[in-house]
């Protein structure tokens, strides 16, 4: 089999942008997707999702220029030989270019092998408990309203985007627990306190029986978030976002930094080096809570990942189910019984509805068999 052309979107569906801090502006949440014809006529869909101020990111996108050329003529099974050749040299590259590359491969090799990717990697389960993950809404009974929704469709578990200010998170934290005594929370500060005001939060936290609190410090503040984890019995994990390798990882598992570790295929590089991540903080003991926000293709990659382990307690389903649903015929919703389940289709299992997706292009281009980049003809 051979790679004889590959196509990029970056999709731009949104009517409503949310934030989830109230420091933040309105997000634009960029669904970047790649497609890799072979010549047996398998193509590997995938889709990576950033979030920029403003404007929809394009970075991914162009720096993918970079590395497609390599890619044509190449046999798309030998994925490890693939990804040591694009690896970075003399300048660093977004994980997410990586990733679209890899999840790609993965979903052709699925393809090929009439198998769901979860399955390739060794298929621990068929489903997962589900949280429900909110934006940030603008009041506490806003938050209650939205708990009690979830909690209807067989959410046991809801996880907080909140204001990011530690005596207003703290407030709507306890008018949680007193409203829905029996339901699992999480509460996400995205990287915004400080030291003090992190390990008083978590302490507050673990008296409310929170499951976990996550991303009060940058994931790179390990003496940080080391004195946050030693203070407090709740699960501290970080964000996911800002340890991008598997070195720098494997150094947080090896000095217990965290309570459990926190990672997204596109933020470490696509589903190989996201099933890595997980095995490492396997044999540390330590469970991997991978994070699954963003659109559907992006979900799925997660949820594959978690399914081939059993180290990964939920899985993070972001709403409003809406948002992220667009262009595509297969979307991923939670089960009544709060859990979400596997795919069933071969490869990452869902299947774009490209009619609808082309609506929202807001930049694409090609690589094909002359190694040049171009432009995609509809």
């Amino acid at each position: 089999m051979k790679i004889e052309k590959i196509e990029v979107f970056v999709i731009g569906p949104e009517d409503i942008h949310y934030t989830w801090s109230e420091d933040i502006p309105e997000v634009y949440q960029s669904n970047t997707l790649i497609r890799i014809f072979t010549d047996e006529n398998i193509i590997g869909e995938a889709a990576v999702w950033n979030a920029t101020y403003f404007e929809y990111d394009k970075y991914t996108a162009e720096s993918l220029k970079n590395l497609l050329p390599i890619l044509i003529g190449k046999d798309p099974l030998n994925i490890e030989k693939i990804l040591y050749e694009i690896r970075p040299r003399v300048f660093p590259q977004p994980p997410g270019a990586q990733a679209l590359i890899d999840n790609a491969l993965w979903d052709i090799k699925g393809k090929k092998n009439n198998l769901p990717v979860y399955k390739l990697l060794g298929g621990k389960r068929d489903k997962i408990q589900s949280y429900a993950s909110t934006v940030m809404y603008d009041t506490i009974d806003e938050y209650l309203k939205v708990i009690e929704e979830m909690k209807n469709q067989g959410f046991k578990a809801v996880k907080f985007h909140t204001y990011c200010v530690p005596k207003k998170d703290l407030e709507l934290a306890k008018a949680a627990r007193e409203a829905f005594p029996s339901m699992s929370f999480m509460l996400d500060a995205e990287n915004n306190y400080d030291l003090e005001s992190s390990i008083n939060v978590a302490k507050e936290l673990e008296k409310l029986e929170y499951t976990w609190f996550e991303a009060p410090l940058p994931d790179y503040d390990f003496k940080g978030y080391k004195k946050i984890t030693n203070s407090v019995g709740i699960k501290i994990i970080p964000s996911g976002n800002w340890v991008v390798d598997l070195e720098r990882f494997s150094e947080a598992i090896e000095n217990k930094i965290w309570s459990a570790t926190r990672t997204d295929m596109a933020m470490i590089g696509g589903i190989t080096n996201g099933k890595k991540a997980m095995d490492l903080s396997a044999a540390g003991g330590l469970d991997c809570e991978i994070m699954s926000w963003g659109y559907t293709l992006v979900s799925v990659a997660n949820l594959h990942l978690m399914l081939s382990s059993n180290n990964c307690s939920y899985y993070e389903q972001p709403l409003p189910y809406e948002t992220f649903e667009f262009g595509m015929k297969d979307v991923l919703r939670t089960g009544r019984d709060g859990y979400m389940h596997a795919p069933t289709k071969p490869g990452l299992g869902m299947e774009v509805n490209w009619e609808q997706m082309k609506t929202k292009i807001i930049y694409s281009f090609l690589c094909n068999t002359n190694k040049k980049i171009g432009n995609v003809h509809a």
